[in-house]
């Protein structure tokens, strides 16, 4: 009997709370709406809430509620995870209310909500530039504000997401085998973010890439990508001397050194047999010329011995 009497009891309640939230969204009442909306923010349901705000929009608009509705809405759409909305609530607060005392809470919270909206590292980060720049603009204009105190972390946290996709795109290359790609683009990175965290796995990475596109170069390039991975793997070990990356350098540097020494052998090989291959073009080229000489002095010869005969 106490199970249906709480069945029934909850089905009474959700009846006459649906039914209340339904004659706020019929209802022409501004004051009614209004009251329904904050009783539904301060009993945390969001959605039913951010439904009402919605409807108050218009209703309100030039009065002295306009700026708690407003203002509401954009908490009610923050705490629904709605951060997209929920920062352009709390920016259009900000500049459409520039006396109300909460316009910097307001700017706050617009910029919280960017750096919330940032997407993993791995997908598209327009959103989290655009979190650091409204980050940025927060401390431009509010540099002696409590509330900046974090704001360098989350900036700090959100340029980390950018340096480690920027990364993680460079590193694709070298599981690729694209080690010309994969230096390039990894020393881009370290460009891009002079001061990241990233830098000996960055290190790492292109004395590898270096190191594996020299020693599998063709003839002609060989020579320059030995001694340009040779000239990172010194770089290397007076940059971050006594780390792992300077040994890394002086362990890739012995064999580029030994790869160095047995092309600089075969080169002479080449060079040796490119001249031998010159001095048997050029005797050819001598004797084609001798043969053709020959030739010519017959014709003469045979075209003189026609002109003196009777």
């Amino acid at each position: 009997m106490k199970k249906i009497l709480f069945v029934l009891l909850s089905i009474f309640l959700f009846s006459g709370c649906q039914s209340l939230q339904d004659k706020a969204m019929k209802s022409a009442d501004k004051d009614f709406i209004l009251k329904v909306a904050n009783e539904k923010f301060e009993k945390k349901k969001w959605r039913d809430a951010i439904t009402l705000y919605e409807r108050l929009s218009n209703l309100v608009a030039g009065t002295d509620d306009a700026p708690n509705v407003v203002y509401n809405s954009a908490y009610a759409n923050y705490y629904d995870k709605n951060y997209k909305l929920a920062g352009h609530q709390f920016k259009n607060f900000s500049v459409t209310f520039p006396q109300d005392s909460r316009v910097e809470e307001a700017a706050y919270m617009s910029a919280l909500c960017y750096y919330q909206g940032s997407m993993d590292y791995n997908l598209d980060q327009t959103s989290t530039n655009s979190a650091i720049n409204e980050l940025q603009n927060f401390i431009n204009t509010y540099p002696n504000s409590e509330r900046s105190k974090n704001i360098n972390e989350l900036i700090d946290e959100l340029s980390y997401k950018l340096e480690f996709k920027a990364y993680e795109n460079a590193r694709q290359y070298y599981k690729m085998a694209d080690y010309r790609a994969a230096s390039v683009a990894l020393e881009n990175v370290l460009e891009d973010f002079p001061s990241t965290k990233l830098r000996p796995k960055i290190y790492d990475f292109i004395l590898k890439s270096k190191y594996e596109l020299a020693v599998n170069s063709v003839y002609d390039l060989k020579k320059d990508r030995i001694e340009s991975a040779l000239a990172f793997t010194k770089q290397v070990e007076r940059e971050v001397p006594n780390s792992e990356n300077a040994k890394t350098a002086a362990d890739l540097q012995a064999k580029l050194l030994k790869e160095k020494e047995n092309f600089l052998v075969l080169e002479k090989k080449v060079e040796a047999r490119k001249q031998e291959l010159l001095e048997k073009q050029k005797e050819a080229e001598l004797k084609q010329h001798y043969e053709k000489e020959k030739e010519i002095a017959e014709k003469l010869k045979a075209d003189s011995l026609k002109l003196t005969r009777p």
